[in-house]
């Protein structure tokens, strides 16, 4: 089936792959605005949030993250310990430190 069979709803699915993200520290906010992923360093392994994904509340190890903003220019930074949190393709990053 062709892009113009599916139609222009389908389209906006596609394009649209955005969600909201979060880092905070104790300080200071870090980041805030639209990504389309970003990936952290999980207690158990590093994993990455994609729109749709699942609810979940994780704890963060010391390590990398990587964002993919909205206009998919990437962004890198480590990270101390912390908690993830994803709701609603809300995406919030609680952690004790940035170290650039």
């Amino acid at each position: 089936m062709t892009l113009l069979r599916k139609g222009k709803n389908y389209l906006k699915r596609l394009t649209h792959n955005k969600m909201n993200l979060v880092v905070l520290t104790p300080e200071k906010e870090i980041f805030s605005g639209e990504i389309r992923s970003v990936k952290v360093p999980g207690t158990s392994g590093q994993f990455e949030i994609l729109k749709g994904h699942t609810a979940i509340v994780s704890s963060l190890v010391e390590g990398g993250i990587r964002i993919l903003d909205a206009k998919g220019n990437k962004k890198e930074f480590n990270i101390e310990k912390g908690f993830i949190e994803v709701l609603n393709n809300e995406v919030s990053l609680l952690v004790q430190g940035v170290k650039e």
